[in-house]
Formats: C-alpha cells, structure tokens, sequence
C-alpha cells in the first residue's frame, strides 16, 4: 500500500488540484488509498454502487452493463491516467441503469471515497465542474456504444473496434481472443470467429492463436463508414 506522498502526483494532476485550498487538499489526500486488482477482478457492481471515483495508474477496467440473460455489453474501457465516476453513481443524480466494472488486467487504481468527493464538491465549485464534465464525457462513451449496437452493421462494428484497438497500440498486431473480443463489442464469441473467417478470407486480417494481423487497413476504413444495419 502507498502513502499519501506517493500518490500526490497522480492527485496533482487533476484539473482542479490548483484550485483546493490547503485543507481540501489534506481532505482529498486523507481520503484516497491505492489498491491493486487482479485480472478478472470485479470492482464495481450494483451491491457495492458507489465505491468511490477511479483513477487508473496502470492496467485496463472494463464498464459494462448485462441483461437478465447474462449477455454483457461493454459501454468503454479505461487505461492509464484515465478517471471512472460512474463508480460513485450516489454522486450523480438521475443514474437510472446499474453498470459493472472488471479489471481486464493486473490493474492498479487510486480511489478516492465517495464521502470525501461528496465533500469536496459540495465545498468547491471546480471539482463540480469536473465531476459533471467527467460525466458527460462517459455518457458519451456509452451513446456511443449504444449508437454501434443499435444501428451499425456487424461488419461495420468490428471494423470501427479493429481500427480503435490499433491506434491505440500504434501496431497491426493485436493479442485479443475472439471471446474478449465478443465481449467488448457486445457480441457471440462464434459471430465475432465467423466474420473474423470472412475478413480473412478477403485479406483483410491474419488470423493466429490469440490475436490478429490488420492486412488491409483502408479496406476497413471503408466498412467503418457504412453505418447502416
């Protein structure tokens, strides 16, 4: 476990670190701990709502909902330096939906109390700001997840998610299962083999035990752009 020291520059990097007087900053200090998650780790889910505000140091956290049948939807990911307030939903008013959040890795986080946040906001109008802009900015990850689903053809859907996953890595190559890859777009492991075997066949990707080669990038550019079911 780290003290408070430790972590004080991952707190000062926040936008409105500048803005808390000595004693919100001691507040902020006091109530934040740093925890290690192991891959497969549940962190959030509707028993245990409002833990606290995230802060990713290092690792993957996945946010997803999931219907009564158990099939998950994934509505964005988080990696290094990133920040989840959906796990504080006491925090926000009107959250209507429950979400779940998993470590997709070996995940190190800062969390930051939901009492202390409550506080601090409550006090200061900057980290109210920050915490309705954080908001809206995850809001958006999920219409936008919700927009893929709702009105992207599958082809189109995994071609926006290839191409996402390699700009965010700024290689071709991807270490990804079928089944993580199901998961993130909210899909069959068997549909995601079954298009995966058909961009192959067209030369748009390799396929190899545990992950994929882009081959042909501009060719899913082009199925990107077809947003239509």
């Amino acid at each position: 476990m780290q003290n408070a020291k430790d972590y004080q520059s991952t707190l000062a990097n926040l936008p409105f670190w500048n803005k808390l007087s000595k004693a919100e900053a001691e507040l902020l200090l006091s109530g934040t701990k740093s925890i290690l998650y192991k891959q497969g780790d549940n962190i959030h889910s509707p028993s245990n709502e409002c833990i606290g505000v995230l802060l990713v140091r290092r690792g993957e956290l996945r946010t997803y909902i999931l219907s009564e049948n158990g099939k998950e939807v994934t509505l964005f990911r988080l990696r290094e330096g990133e920040i989840c307030i959906l796990s504080a939903s006491c925090l926000l008013s009107n959250i209507t939906f429950d979400v779940f959040i998993d470590a997709q890795k070996d995940t190190e986080v800062l969390l930051i109390s939901s009492a202390v946040f409550a506080q601090l906001q409550s006090k200061n109008v900057y980290v109210e700001n920050f915490a309705l802009h954080l908001a809206a900015d995850r809001f958006s990850d999920v219409m936008w997840a919700m927009e893929q689903i709702l009105f992207m053809s599958f082809d189109a859907r995994l071609a926006v998610f290839l191409l996402d996953e390699t700009s965010k890595t700024g290689e071709d190559n991807l270490t990804l299962t079928h089944e993580q890859i199901a998961k993130y777009i909210g899909s069959a492991r068997e549909v995601v083999s079954r298009m995966l075997k058909h961009f192959e066949s067209e030369g748009t990707v390799e396929l190899h035990r545990g992950g994929l080669k882009i081959t042909d990038r501009s060719m899913l550019q082009k199925l990107a752009q077809t947003k239509n079911k």
